[in-house]
């Protein structure tokens, strides 16, 4: 499998990570580089998610990186699409997570204790049909499973996300990143890239999905 080059240099390497395809070692950095060597993962991405990834091609560069994500400065943006209608159309989600590592699942609680981290995004919905809402997502925090838990602890499962509750199964997870933003390690100049789900799947209701 050849992942997607959105942008190449000695520094860095922006891809399209394809879903089912782990973000860290044993997945995409083997895939990038004839077996992984000098390509560094600085943040990762669910392997049933796809999308928009950058990874670093030496150690000061991935320690710039890793900086930038530590210090939220690394912008995420993601598209989902979500079962039912959200009443409010654009806002901000603010919960308290637990992660469970033996289960694989995170979970909103309502008081803070070890493993508590705070959670926190901006979404808004761009689009509604047949009773499912394309939503686009920007991340505050980056939590394990953060997206799909706080949407579907409000009622509104990520489609074919069957872990949150989502009633389609046989359907990738509705959840891609879209965007991202960052100050280039070397030339510390901000550069952006997007790129746009493939139009099939639940995707392709959406006609702002369609026109792109």
């Amino acid at each position: 499998m050849e992942p997607e080059i959105l942008y190449r240099d000695k520094n860095i390497v922006v891809c399209v990570k394809p879903v089912g395809v782990s973000s860290e070692s044993g997945g995409m950095p083997e895939l990038l580089n004839n077996g992984g060597d000098g390509i560094f993962c600085v943040h990762r991405l669910d392997k049933a998610v796809g999308g928009v990834m950058v990874y670093a091609c030496d150690r000061h560069s991935a320690a710039k990186l890793s900086a930038q994500v530590a210090d939220r400065r690394l912008n995420k943006e993601y598209l989902a699409v979500v079962s039912g209608s959200i009443a409010e159309k654009s806002g901000t989600m603010t919960d308290l997570l637990f992660h469970d590592a033996a289960k694989n699942k995170s979970y909103v609680v309502k008081r803070e204790r070890k493993g508590v981290k705070p959670a926190e995004l901006d979404y808004e919905v761009l689009e509604e049909k047949d009773g499912l809402s394309l939503v686009r997502i920007k991340l505050k925090t980056g939590r394990s499973h953060q997206i799909r838990v706080q949407f579907a602890s409000r009622g509104f499962p990520l489609v074919g996300d069957v872990k949150y509750g989502s009633t389609v199964k046989d359907q990738n997870i509705a959840l891609w990143s879209a965007a991202l933003s960052f100050s280039h390690p070397a030339t510390n100049k901000t550069v952006e890239f997007r790129k746009m789900p493939d139009k099939n799947d639940f995707w392709s209701k959406f006609d702002i999905i369609q026109s792109t």
